[in-house]
């Protein structure tokens, strides 16, 4: 391939000729001071190239009409107006095609065609452009150019970056207008007519309405192909990602992996024999999983319900371990006491025997803290041979933590009971719901509402969990209940429960659990053996009087393990080998005493009397303080009273002014004379009408200035009439008062029947008095 190169030089409007070959171009301009390229073919134009070359390299290029590459042109098929050019390259192929590189010089316009060359030949003259520089219309113009041309380089694969920032050093109009017209995609024609403006002004204009036009045509086509990225069909990407994770997975030869979760499923529903509805939900849920795509997030949901549905144990039952001298043996072994709830198992399991379709019963065990509720329920399932579960109620206040959410909600799963009956793996477990009292509704519902269904054996065979929306028997699962206080439990739930009350325990029962359970639990979690440390019955009943108040047992297994931890610590330091603790031992461990020896010691003047209270910790000593002064029929009342206790004050003080003459009191007193009633113990609310015969003792005993009897305590309700009315917790008031050491009780008459509750070695070292009027009362309680 030949190639001739000429150095450029610089060329003047003054150095273009009269007369140029004419070479018509088809399709594309040639605007000044841009490069074009070009490839000839025909022979006429080849020859014109040659005698260009020969002499000044220049020629005319004229736009062709026609758009007929390889045909001749007239002069009739070329426009009048087109550019002076330079021949800066050239190049000839073996094929006889030549190739140029062209760069446009000044417009021009033909005058007149010359017939004296085999090619086209015509004389010119040169187009100057009618320009002004000062002209503000002009440079705003070409500030929009450069704005609007900045855009369409960004949103033009095909121009390079550096285009935009080229056009900002042009500061010629007519070298800005030229140059983005002949490098914008507009049409042909389009910027011929650009070619041929001469005035600067217009030809600006010219292009900056091509410009906007160029840029409007870019942003709708990539608008137009944002909207068709964004609205791309989704099951058509779907299937593609699900190609290309088929493809992915038979490489790492994991084909079929749904199919195989499927006919697991399938199996776990064949195999776990299931109720006729649940059965038949099971199987549509798993026909509808089977059509779902694994990415879909119904997929989740629907697969995590099946597992929930085939892991449930709808026929799986533990045997029922029916010996009753065998449980007799366990409840023994693993409580001391406890005879009511015992004897009612006991008789559960002899009823069981005989009838094996027997509905189980409901009970609740309602007792102070510390007694030894929630352990019971693990002795009953380990004498029946059950499986044990266990929800604690305290502070639940959502609905659905009993019978689940609807699988509308995300994060959906089944309540409690389902929940546990799952981890249990029986359908007959004794099932435990601790602190049924402390239940308490809010806006998502009633908890205690849904327990009504659970804990009724005739309702319960049907429950139906919101997650499951199918029954699931409940009839053969053991429920039992613990409970602090009975009166916070709803009436309906209440009714539908066997209340068994655990009591306190007497010091003689501690003494006793302390020795068997107690201590050898806390050696054996302090590290210690039998050998090594031995705790002496009188250093056991230090620490229950001197240590504890309580009706449980949870402080005095507290205080044990810290005797137990101070003296490993010995151990361990190799201070000693081993150790006996007696009561004078004792505040090494403990420190000095906390509770008063003897509570009874404190009544020393008329006007003070021990009560007895009941709380759901247990029974408690009360004192009752009353003093008077000068004044006029005031009556003060303090120490945190409810307004009930207040009401048995004013009762009292009622009694004693109406029946002053039986009584003996001066008319004269009450109105020369204030009286204050105080109930120790400020910082504690006080309230329940138990209480009354207590104040109208102290109202009395400071009146009629008698003393009460020592270590005597009383409790009942009064009434205007004279009358003493019975009260609740006599058991635990009794043992509180043996405890505080009251050695004479006034209790109500109605109240004999309570007796038969109380330890013999309590009744046998205490005296009790019965009545239902209030001056008896008085009688047995004054000195």
């Amino acid at each position: 391939m030949d190639e001739l190169n000429h150095p450029s030089v610089p060329i003047t409007t003054d150095d273009i000729p009269d007369e140029l070959p004419i070479l018509p171009i088809v399709d594309t301009n040639l605007f000044p001071k841009m490069v074009l390229p070009l490839v000839l073919i025909r022979k006429e134009a080849i020859d014109l190239i040659d005698d260009a070359m020969s002499g000044n390299r220049m020629l005319g290029l004229l736009l062709s009409k026609r758009s007929d590459i390889d045909s001749r042109h007239t002069a009739d098929d070329l426009c009048r107006i087109g550019t002076v050019s330079v021949i800066l390259k050239m190049s000839k192929m073996e094929d006889e095609k030549a190739q140029l590189l062209i760069q446009g010089l000044n417009r021009f316009k033909v005058v007149e065609y010359l017939k004296n060359r085999d090619y086209m030949h015509a004389r010119i003259s040169v187009l100057k452009s009618r320009n002004d520089d000062r002209n503000k219309e002009n440079r705003a113009l070409m500030t929009n150019i450069v704005e609007q041309y900045e855009k369409i380089v960004k949103l033009s694969p095909g121009l390079p970056v550096e285009m935009g920032q080229m056009v900002k050093t042009l500061q010629e109009p007519s070298a800005l207008a030229d140059m983005v017209a002949s490098t914008i995609n507009a049409p042909v024609n389009e910027k011929q007519k650009v070619l041929e403006l001469t005035d600067v002004n217009r030809r600006l204009k010219k292009v900056t309405r091509l410009v906007n036009d160029q840029l409007d045509i870019l942003e709708m086509g990539s608008k137009i192909q944002n909207q068709v990225r964004e609205d791309m069909d989704k099951r058509q990407r779907e299937y593609y990602l699900r190609r290309q994770l088929k493809a992915i997975k038979e490489e790492l030869g994991e084909t079929d992996l749904e199919a195989v979760e499927i006919r697991e499923y399938r199996t776990l529903v064949r195999d776990n024999p299931m109720p006729e509805q649940a059965a038949k939900e099971a199987t549509r849920e798993l026909e509808r999983l089977a059509r779902m795509p694994p990415s879909s997030s119904e997929y989740v949901v629907s697969s995590t319900y099946l597992d929930w549905l085939t892991s449930l144990p709808w026929n799986e039952y533990a045997e029922d371990r029916l010996n009753i001298a065998e449980a007799r043996k366990i409840l023994d072994q693993d409580h001391y006491g406890l005879e009511k709830p015992k004897k009612r198992i006991l008789e559960f399991l002899a009823v069981r025997k005989l009838k094996k379709d027997s509905k189980g019963p409901i009970l609740c065990f309602a007792g102070p803290p510390g007694t030894g509720k929630t352990s019971l329920g693990k002795s009953i399932a380990r004498a029946l041979g059950r499986e044990f579960v266990r929800i604690a109620l305290g502070g639940v206040r959502d609905e659905a933590e009993i019978r689940g959410h609807r699988r509308t909600y995300v994060g959906a799963m089944p309540g409690r009971i389902i929940q546990q009956l799952r981890s249990a793996g029986k359908k007959n477990p004794v099932f435990m719901l601790d602190e049924i009292d402390k239940v308490s509704s809010s806006y998502h519902g009633d908890p205690s509402s849904a327990l009504l269904e659970v804990l009724d054996p005739e309702q319960n065979s049907n429950f139906v969990d919101h997650y499951l929306d199918v029954p699931f028997d409940l009839s053969d699962v053991m429920f039992l209940t613990t409970a602090n206080v009975l009166h916070t439990i709803p009436p309906p739930l209440r009714d539908r429960m066997e209340v068994l009350e655990l009591t306190g325990y007497t010091e003689e029962e501690k003494l006793k659990i302390a020795t068997r359970y107690i201590i050898p639990k806390q050696r054996e979690a302090n590290g210690i053996n039998s050998g090594q440390i031995k705790i002496t019955p009188g250093a056991v009943k230090q620490i229950i009087s001197g240590y504890t108040r309580e009706s449980g047992l949870r402080n005095l297994e507290r205080q044990i393990g810290a005797v137990c931890r101070g003296v490993a610590a010995k151990i361990a330091e190799d201070q000693v080998e081993n150790l006996t603790i007696g009561r004078k031992e004792i505040s090494e461990y403990l420190g000095p005493i906390q509770n008063m020896p003897d509570l009874a010691t404190r009544i020393n003047a008329p006007g003070v009397a021990i009560g007895l209270a009941w709380t759901p910790v247990g029974g408690e000593v009360l004192f009752v303080e009353a003093v008077a002064m000068k004044g006029g029929k005031g009556l003060t009342l303090t120490g945190q009273l409810g307004d009930v206790m207040k009401e048995s004050a004013s009762t009292a003080l009622s009694f004693i002014r109406s029946n002053a003459d039986r009584l003996a009191v001066d008319d004269t007193f009450f109105d020369t004379h204030d009286i204050h009633i105080h109930v120790p113990e400020g910082s504690i609310p006080k309230d329940g009408p138990s209480a009354g015969v207590t104040m109208l003792a102290a109202l009395a005993s400071l009146i009629i200035k008698r003393k009460v009897k020592s270590r005597l305590a009383m409790t009942g309700e009064i009434t205007l009439r004279g009358e003493v009315l019975p009260v609740g917790g006599i058991k635990d008031k009794v043992i509180a008062a043996h405890r505080a050491g009251i050695r004479s009780l006034i209790l109500p008459l109605w109240n004999g029947k309570d007796m038969e509750d109380i330890p013999g070695h309590i009744k046998s070292t205490m005296t009790f008095f019965f009545t239902d009027k209030m001056e008896e009362v008085l009688n047995m309680a004054l000195e």
